[in-house]
């Protein structure tokens, strides 16, 4: 069976979260081959080529004002999030390069982190064998139960943002807090790449931000469709 056959109505973008800018990009990819000292040679050549371009491009002080960034900015400020203390994720990456360090999860992630470092785009990448979908972005209810990453289960409020899939699982706060239910784990085999698009960020970086990660990943081991999808505003 083709992985990429169903694509186009793998995610869609709720009216209410369209009206308020969000859009996303999209694709799957999933593992061929391990070869795990091939992986770690890789992402920590990636990781030392992008801090060093990141280090080259931004300062701490120039950063802050970057356009993308104060895109992402204003739109946590929209949703009722503080961004300096809460930072955009890519922000926060390019801010621990420019400290001299760069987090290590998995290459999976790993392969995230280096795309949306290098973009200012958030990304996001979830285990297609722990999620169910279709997947939609809407906005909350009030009373969904969000359990996150290194951190606490939360019972969440009316309109917030949210990647969910068709059981109702909250996978995703839009964009800048992932599920433990369907991270990415060592085990991993079929993901969900995400590009999180908000009001001011071009399309074609969001979708460069996706094609960044697969080309990482293709070159350990992962395929991947040969596009992505975009939805939304």
């Amino acid at each position: 069976m083709d992985p990429c056959r169903d694509l186009d109505a793998l995610l869609e973008v709720s009216e209410s979260a369209r009206s308020m800018g969000i859009f996303v990009g999209y694709t799957i990819a999933w593992l061929e081959r391990r070869d795990d000292d091939q992986s770690r040679e890789v992402i920590e050549h990636e990781i030392a080529e992008a801090v060093n371009a990141i280090k080259q491009r931004y300062s701490l002080e120039t950063l802050r004002s970057d356009p993308i960034v104060r895109a992402y900015r204003d739109f946590y400020w929209r949703i009722g999030v503080d961004p300096t203390k809460t930072r955009p994720s890519s922000e926060a990456l390019v801010r621990r390069a420019l400290r001299g360090s760069f987090p290590r999860i998995n290459p999976v992630v790993d392969a995230g982190n280096i795309a949306s470092a290098r973009t200012l785009i958030p990304i996001g990448i979830y285990d297609l064998d722990r999620a169910s979908p279709p997947f939609r972005i809407v906005l909350s209810q009030g009373g969904e139960v969000f359990k996150p990453i290194g951190g606490k289960e939360e019972v969440l409020p009316r309109g917030v943002p949210i990647l969910i899939d068709s059981r109702g699982v909250v996978m995703h706060l839009y964009p800048h807090r992932d599920s433990i239910e369907t991270c990415v784990t060592e085990e991993t085999k079929r993901v969900l790449i995400l590009g999180a698009g908000v009001p001011k960020v071009p399309r074609e970086l969001v979708v460069g931000a996706v094609k960044a990660v697969t080309s990482i990943l293709e070159r350990i081991g992962w395929r991947s469709c040969d596009r992505v999808v975009v939805k939304g505003a």
